[in-house]
């Protein structure tokens, strides 16, 4: 009934190599994924990730796609021929996908958990960069976190969210449709140029709008939809379901992300408990996704079922009011939970910004950071939005180097607000979250390494010495595994026999 709810983040970074653009990006992002983990004595190769339980065809609407009908970029459960693909200590998982890095964030419980462990992975992505930079004869590899190159490609920054798995499906997406198509207003990351390939001039609110093609379905990477239907819960299946949200943007300002995560927790908290007061179904979703995108005056208007028509921001505060009224009537809304209700503060101020003056959020929202810089070079120089000196800019924006991303300078002058300190964030590059089961797991890697067969979401299986089979212990309960759990077991198991042992012991 909270922001509250076990939940993460899945960034594909962008990749190029300058002044090489016939490079591999498979290969490239092998190279990536592998500098990281030799470094820090990780083990990648083909044991590294356990597929057993992976279903990447299993639909949420009762049936199963099967495997001959499927485009190749659907089937998650085959191994990366790169063997780049392997499990941190902070219990994130790093690997290629699609011809991406990607990181995984682990598990936790709160958007600011969220934030952290998700800027934890641009530290690593970065660290990743800087050792390829060092090796003679590697190519020099930049990374950007976005969700396009320009030039028509897109790829994903994908949510995820543990929800109760009695919620009726068709609920989810009644409700979540009209939410998701709104919600690009607070925290898109903006982007230069319009339609997939950018052909047309100008500057919209979403790096992703434009590559949504359909209201409901299975795929990612082809006619991708606002609600992704993959049943894949990585937990107790009769229990839960995994909402795998694909329709979000790469955000680097912290408010964002945080909006991002916490208003879309809290959506699901009443959708869950039947208490979403109204039907806000739209007409047209897709075609109003791209249109909310293309205006970033914010006066688009969006046609509901029963005949109403609002804006984004209305949309949204119908939306905000109703978490609130379900907030009070739960008696929730007392501040006793300083998460949701920095939430909801946050949400009713971000609103009230943009409906007065867009550019008074150029601190907390990505796209209006970017648009307030880029009409800044369009005012000294003159130029239109055509001019692709705009089109390099965007790029620059999002490159993850200090030195050349155009965001990290803002940071660096005190322009955009922060909600996570560094302490922490360089904390959470090697250390999991204490409340969830990426705690047993990034531990597990941390003092067991060698005797680690393969690790996944949901089990982490141990090559023990002096057993002639895998010990696999699964972890099908993603609040069990905590610190609070297991922290004693671990502590004092000095080798896998003991810790196996202990844990048979305590689950009776």
């Amino acid at each position: 009934m909270t922001v509250r709810r076990v939940m993460g983040i899945e960034t594909e970074y962008g990749i190029s190599v300058p002044g090489d653009p016939t490079a591999n990006p498979m290969i490239l992002s092998g190279h990536v994924v592998n500098a990281y983990a030799s470094s820090h004595g990780v083990r990648s190769g083909r044991a590294s990730w356990d597929y057993a339980d992976e279903a990447p065809l299993r639909d949420a609407r009762g049936f199963e796609v099967g495997r001959g009908a499927a485009d190749p970029s659907q089937l998650t459960d085959i191994e990366d021929p790169t063997l780049a693909n392997v499990v941190l200590t902070n219990g994130a998982r790093l690997y290629v996908d699609h011809a991406h890095p990607e990181y995984s964030s682990p598990e936790v419980t709160t958007p600011r958990g969220a934030i952290t462990w998700d800027r934890a992975g641009e530290l690593i992505m970065l660290e990743s960069v800087r050792r390829l930079s060092g090796i003679p004869g590697q190519p020099g590899v930049n990374l950007y976190k976005n969700n396009t190159d320009g030039k028509g490609a897109s790829y994903g920054t994908h949510e995820n969210y543990i929800m109760r798995r009695e919620t009726p499906f068709s609920e989810v997406v009644r409700h979540l449709v009209p939410f998701f198509v709104a919600r690009q207003v607070m925290v898109g990351a903006g982007r230069v140029g319009i339609g997939q390939d950018s052909r047309n001039p100008g500057f919209q609110v979403s790096q992703r709008a434009d590559f949504f093609e359909v209201e409901v379905g299975l795929e990612t990477t082809l006619k991708r939809p606002i609600i992704n239907t993959r049943d894949e819960p990585h937990a107790v299946a009769d229990l839960y379901r995994r909402l795998h949200v694909i329709i979000g943007d790469a955000n680097q300002c912290d408010v964002a992300n945080l909006l991002k995560l916490g208003t879309t927790s809290v959506v699901l908290a009443m959708i869950e408990d039947g208490a979403m007061p109204q039907d806000l179904t739209l007409v047209k979703p897709v075609a109003t996704l791209h249109a909310i995108s293309h205006d970033p005056t914010l006066r688009a208007q969006v046609t509901l079922r029963d005949g109403r028509h609002l804006t984004a921001l209305e949309l949204l505060w119908a939306y905000h009011d109703a978490a609130a009224a379900y907030l009070a009537d739960r008696g929730l809304d007392s501040g006793d939970d300083p998460d949701t209700t920095e939430v909801m503060t946050l949400w009713a101020d971000v609103l009230t910004r943009l409906g007065t003056d867009p550019m008074s959020c150029a601190r907390d929202l990505d796209w209006v950071a970017k648009l307030q810089l880029l009409e800044g070079y369009r005012d000294r120089d003159n130029l239109g939005w055509d001019d692709p000196r705009l089109s390099a800019i965007d790029i620059q924006w999002s490159d993850i180097r200090p030195e050349k991303g155009l965001f990290h300078r803002l940071l660096e002058r005190g322009r955009v607000t922060q909600l996570v300190d560094e302490v922490a964030v360089k904390a959470a590059v090697t250390e999991p979250p204490e409340d969830t089961r990426a705690w047993f797991r990034g531990k597990c890697l941390e003092k067991f390494a060698p005797q680690i067969a393969a690790a996944s979401w949901d089990s982490v299986i141990f090559d023990v010495p002096g057993r002639h089979a895998l010990q696999r212990v699964p972890m099908l309960e993603p609040l069990r595994g905590t610190k609070a759990h297991v922290g004693e077991i671990m502590d004092r198991s000095p080798d896998v026999t003991t810790l196996l042992r202990e844990l048979d012991a305590a689950s009776g």
